[in-house]
């Protein structure tokens, strides 16, 4: 895991790379790599790379990045791990390759020797990867299948300048700070901007499954390698020797058995668990006590000749938020090396600044915050690789709200849309002001839908409405919608007979899950030097998971079905039958009473409120009526916090 950061002069004017500033790029990144530094300048000066290393994989200086091929002819700098290293390594040496270290960078210099741009279809990890190819006068940015590693870039004045952070562009000069108003549109919906977008004008983040190529004209052409839409077609990596996972998994016959079906999933997250323990530093996992951190637990101590150690947080005072007693009955039965932290409203105040500077663009998930220190308690105790459960419940169906929007979907959603368009009209129209009154903005946002004939689905994590939008915003906010309807037409191009749950999958594989969780999980993570790994986000598991039936995923209002019976036998019956609960933070409880003066101050005193940007009216009613009890606005207020201090320290350059 590293921080990666590069400058390409892109028009003939004849410009220089400055090494001195790709040192400064680098060093905003330090936390990514607090372990080695490097710099590459090609002959011509046209291109420069900078990195910073946390080393995980050979640690000798033989890995040290940024590396050539022995000829010069192709250097790289890469952030990320590539689990399928030594399997790759083993065929291109049979062709000739000699290698110089043991590292997984030397390999995917090779692989792109060999098979040029079909490299990446090569790849079993997580990568933001950046080649310079000289003979070819090309370079080369990629991003991985699901988006687990970030990769961000500009084009300014004649100049490519790219980055695992934003924070590093921002030192070039050329580079700018400014809103990206319709970016902050769709982020206030989203909780995040969707890819490519960012907060900054300007700057772009390269989307999942994406590759970027400039050749010597140094115009850049980007293109999509890797959709998990398409994926049932394509070959898939071997599976440590079976070829089950060689074949394209449309054709599996496991996918006419349920139980058969469970037996696969089970074969190919103990795959993947054992790929990600591939470390020459110390390991462990993030322990919540639900079924996907303690299927991780039990499918690596079954690995392990040493107890498995295992993080978890909790909160002080709160007890409804915690999980702890699950997380110990799992370390207990596992024999697992347990550690835990307790946090208050006072440490997570105190994050606060450090939580902006690392987030580059605001994040509006309260998880950011214990995620924090459980990453620091487990770099504290010596362990730099942390293996953690994103995906799971995207692809397998794991949380209520599907089953809410499935039964919307099937009952009243196709219900309603069976009158006709001027009666639906009449309906919200009448509805629209007592909804609004009551703050029902989102069982008016389902109406507004149906009356006019949008997508139902656009996320797992909806918050700002378009209605509440032109309550909260001066000017006109950006059409979300457009965004949401792009998505599913995506999928249902290359799948039409593609149900509503497949659908629903396909949309959090396009926007929250990449660009929210897990970019949560990278930004926090990687501010204690520790590298998150996700062994449910494997691209061969999320391939089939793709194709299992969706009756198999939530079966009699069972949620996740098909993995409790993956996982049968693994864990305790207690851990896969009981409720979930989810990681969260006691966010709402935190903004009504110990925080409220502090909120209402930054919020109320913040030039996008006081320029009329935000609505001072509707901030100040989203405060009282939190603080008050009547309607809980928790979340809001958290996305609008997060705005207010992002847009205070990146743009106008206030200390927080």
């Amino acid at each position: 895991m590293c921080g990666i950061c590069g400058i390409l002069h892109t028009s003939p004017i004849a410009h220089q790379v400055d090494e001195a500033l790709l040192i400064a790029m680098s060093t905003t990144m330090t936390h990514r790599g607090p372990d080695d530094s490097g710099t590459f300048v090609n002959p011509s000066r046209r291109l420069g790379f900078g990195f910073r290393r946390l080393s995980i994989i050979d640690l000798s200086p033989a890995g040290n990045q940024p590396m050539s091929t022995p000829d010069g002819s192709v250097t790289i700098v890469f952030n990320g791990e590539i689990y399928n290293h030594l399997r790759l390594r083993q065929a291109l040496e049979a062709k000739g390759y000699r290698y110089r270290s043991r590292s997984d960078t030397e390999t995917i210099l090779y692989a792109y020797l060999e098979y040029g741009l079909e490299f990446v279809h090569k790849l079993l990890g997580m990568f933001a990867i950046a080649l310079w190819d000289e003979r070819k006068q090309r370079l080369v940015l990629a991003r991985d299948r699901i988006g687990i590693k970030p990769l961000y870039y500009t084009l300014r004045d004649g100049r490519l300048v790219f980055g695992s952070e934003i924070k590093a562009l921002l030192e070039h000069p050329v580079v700018s700070r400014e809103l990206d108003e319709e970016a902050m549109s769709h982020y206030l919906t989203f909780l995040i901007p969707p890819a490519p977008m960012t907060m900054f004008r300007n700057i772009l983040k390269l989307e999942p499954g994406h590759m970027i190529v400039v050749g010597p004209d140094g115009t850049p052409v980007k293109t999509q390698y890797w959709d998990p839409a398409e994926s049932s077609g394509q070959p898939s990596i071997t599976l440590d020797g079976d070829p089950v996972a060689s074949s394209p998994f449309a054709a599996h016959e496991s996918l006419h058995d349920e139980k058969a079906s469970a037996a696969m999933i089970q074969t190919l997250l103990k795959q993947s668990v054992k790929d990600r323990m591939m470390s020459d530093v110390p390991f462990g996992v993030f322990l919540s006590g639900g079924i996907d951190s303690s299927t991780n637990v039990a499918l690596m101590a079954e690995l392990m000749d040493r107890p498995v150690d295992t993080f978890s947080v909790g909160f002080r005072d709160l007890e409804r938020y915690n999980e702890l007693g699950y997380a110990r009955r799992i370390a207990k039965d596992f024999r697992t090396n347990h550690h835990e932290i307790i946090i208050d409203d006072k440490d997570a105040f105190e994050f606060l600044p450090k939580l902006v500077y690392h987030q580059d663009e605001p994040l509006a998930d309260p998880v950011c915050i214990p995620l924090y220190f459980v990453s620091k308690l487990a770099r504290d105790n010596g362990t730099i690789v942390i293996q953690v459960g994103e995906g799971s419940d995207e692809q397998f169906a794991g949380y209520a709200w599907m089953k809410r929007e499935l039964r919307f979907y099937k009952s009243l959603w196709k219900g309603y849309r069976v009158l006709p368009r001027a009666v639906r009209s009449l309906l919200c129209g009448i509805a629209d002001p007592l909804l609004q009154k009551r703050y029902s903005y989102l069982v008016l946002d389902y109406l507004r839908k149906a009356t006019l004939d949008q997508e139902l689905f656009w996320g797992g994590a909806i918050n700002f409405t378009p209605r509440h939008k032109e309550r909260l915003l001066q000017s006109a906010g950006a059409d979300s919608h457009v965004l949401a309807r792009s998505w599913h037409q995506r999928l249902l191009k290359s799948d039409p007979s593609a149900d509503y749950l497949k659908r629903m999958i396909y949309v959090e594989f396009k926007n929250r899950l990449p660009e929210l969780l897990l970019m949560r999980v990278d930004k926090i993570s990687m501010a204690t030097s520790v590298e998150s790994r996700v062994p449910f986000l494997d691209h061969r598991l999320v391939e089939y998971s793709m194709q299992i039936p969706s009756r198999w995923k939530i079966r009699n209002g069972q949620t996740k079905a098909i993995l409790k019976d993956a996982v049968q036998g693994i864990i305790p019956d207690e851990i896969i039958h009981r409720k979930k609960q989810g990681f969260a933070a006691p966010m709402n409880e935190w903004l009504r009473v110990q925080w409220a003066p502090y909120v209402e101050h930054t919020l109320l005193d913040s030039t996008l409120v006081r320029r009329g940007v935000l609505r001072q009216d509707e901030v100040r009613r989203l405060l009282a009526l939190h603080r008050s009890g009547q309607r809980d606005q928790g979340q809001n207020l958290w996305n609008l916090l997060n705005l207010v201090l992002w847009h205070n320290f990146w743009i106008e350059r206030k200390p927080i």
